[in-house]
């Protein structure tokens, strides 16, 4: 193809992303419809991200797929009396491509579709949400939500808990580290604060903010809050009885822990979320760590068997630690974090059997504090049931990425340029680097990316959403 061609090509496709855009916004807004390109989310996405996250499609399937195929669908689709579900035009073009069998778009459609709700978005009741800390998690916890706030028909965030600073602007320093993140780059949107009235406002989200002592010291019913999810994100309370203080304070449903919890149901969404209650009033989303390696072990031993195995963890430093040598309670984590490597212990691989109970006492773990920002790695080296090959794994792990329940969870990256770096922002609880992956017989080591902070989140959001019941049933479903 000559040199205008391609130019040519690519203004068209331009032009196609641009028609994009609206339909999908409409779908979000009015019918609280997601759309995604393999699980690349394109709602309030820009030209430029929608399509690339097509191009995405290239490195994972071994196909080209562009605007040209996936934007009949996304007609197709806007013309359907569907609401509330979360719907991957790339997957399904792929898949009308590959199976459609003579049939016209819109009878494969009606076919993929047939089980999505039809009933009006507004049926769907908002639930309540209170952040109780505004820290690295809390922040971007706020700005998922405020991301997927849509048209008001899943979480709503009411409310931030903090101590009061001692600064005289308290309020403008919130807004101001919500507004701006020196690894996550600038918040998406308008923030504005309410003085007179003690809030933020977010792109048209009226966020109380509320000064407390302690989680049962709060009224939120004097808010207009009502049956209302705090997520606690200070970690100070970890266990049943600490966390169940949260329950003391008017117009509180439930509290969940996003640390690792002592006494409460540990739950990793995708792997053990079938095992939360309605009557399980305080939860834990576990760590950051336990959510990137969980889904990855449980799918490797659900195909191979796991005998036992070691984790290890090369993981960003964070705020427990110290900027500079000083005193510090912990071995090893007095010393000055961007300028070490500090080996320190890590509970992830004793707390994999609190959401895999099948793998309990088989693996052992250790972790390493590395002078990078953000975005972490585990090392899996695991003695399988059964051997297999370097090619049969990565196939396998990138055939759990992309089609199965695990596929919120898991992702996959085949790039031979990948650093931390490149992983920022993901919203995987963990991404499995393929090209890294070494397979002796019975033996392998992965290696998983994560973010140990942004994809967390997205963990905890997904929790969450299952907590309010309003977690969007995916198109097309996936592999069982």
């Amino acid at each position: 193809m000559s040199q205008e061609l391609i130019f040519t090509d690519w203004k068209a496709r331009e032009a196609i992303a641009e028609a994009m855009v609206p339909l999908v916004g409409r779908l979000y807004r009015d019918r609280n419809v997601e759309i995604s390109v393999y699980g690349r989310l394109i709602v309030k996405r820009s030209v430029i991200n929608i399509l690339k996250a097509h191009r995405f499609v290239r490195q994972v399937e071994g196909q080209e797929i562009s605007v040209v195929d996936t934007f009949p669908v996304l007609e197709a689709v806007a013309e359907m009396d569907v609401t509330n579900a979360h719907i991957d035009i790339g997957k399904l073009a792929v898949k009308f491509r590959d199976e459609g069998n003579g049939r016209t778009l819109q009878a494969f459609l009606q076919a993929e579709l047939a089980d999505a709700s039809t009933e009006p978005a507004e049926a769907h009741e908002s639930t309540d949400v209170v952040l109780y800390g505004f820290g690295r998690i809390g922040r971007l916890l706020a700005r998922l939500m405020l991301d997927r706030a849509g048209g008001g028909h899943s979480l709503r965030l009411r409310a931030i808990v903090v101590r009061k600073g001692k600064a005289d602007n308290d309020l403008e320093k919130r807004a101001s580290l919500l507004r701006r993140d020196s690894v996550h780059g600038s918040f998406k949107g308008t923030i504005q604060i309410d003085e007179e009235n003690n809030a933020i406002i977010a792109n048209g989200n009226y966020i109380q903010v509320i000064f407390a002592e302690g989680p049962d010291k709060v009224d939120y019913t004097q808010y207009g809050i009502k049956n209302a999810l705090v997520i606690d994100n200070t970690g100070i309370w970890r266990d049943e009885a600490g966390l169940s203080l949260h329950l003391q304070s008017k117009g509180v449903a439930r509290a969940l822990l996003t640390a690792p919890g002592k006494g409460v149901k540990n739950i990793v969404m995708g792997v053990n979320h079938q095992d939360v209650s309605d009557d399980d009033r305080v939860l834990s989303a576990a760590s950051c760590t336990t959510n990137a390696i969980v889904p990855v072990l449980k799918a490797v031993n659900d195909q191979f068997g796991v005998e036992n195995g070691h984790v290890e963890t090369v993981h960003s430093y964070t705020n427990d630690q110290n900027l500079i040598d000083n005193y510090h309670k912990g071995d090893r984590r007095g010393r000055a974090a961007a300028l070490n490597m500090v080996l320190t212990e890590t509970g992830a691989a004793k707390a994999v059997a609190k959401a895999l109970p099948e793998l309990e006492g088989k693996l052992t773990g250790n972790a390493i504090r590395v002078p990078t920002p953000n975005v972490s790695m585990a090392i899996l080296n695991l003695n399988l049931g059964k051997e297999t090959d370097k090619e049969e794994l990565n196939n396998y792990l990138r055939e759990a990425a992309l089609h199965s329940e695990l596929q919120k969870q898991i992702d996959y990256s085949n790039s031979p340029e990948a650093v931390s770096s490149d992983f920022v922002g993901s919203r995987a609880a963990g991404v499995v680097d393929a090209l890294a992956t070494i397979v002796d017989g019975n033996r392998c080591v992965l290696y998983v990316w994560y973010d140990n902070e942004f994809g967390y989140s997205c963990q905890v959001v997904r929790m969450a959403q299952h907590l309010a019941k309003c977690t969007l049933d995916a198109f097309p479903k996936a592999k069982a």
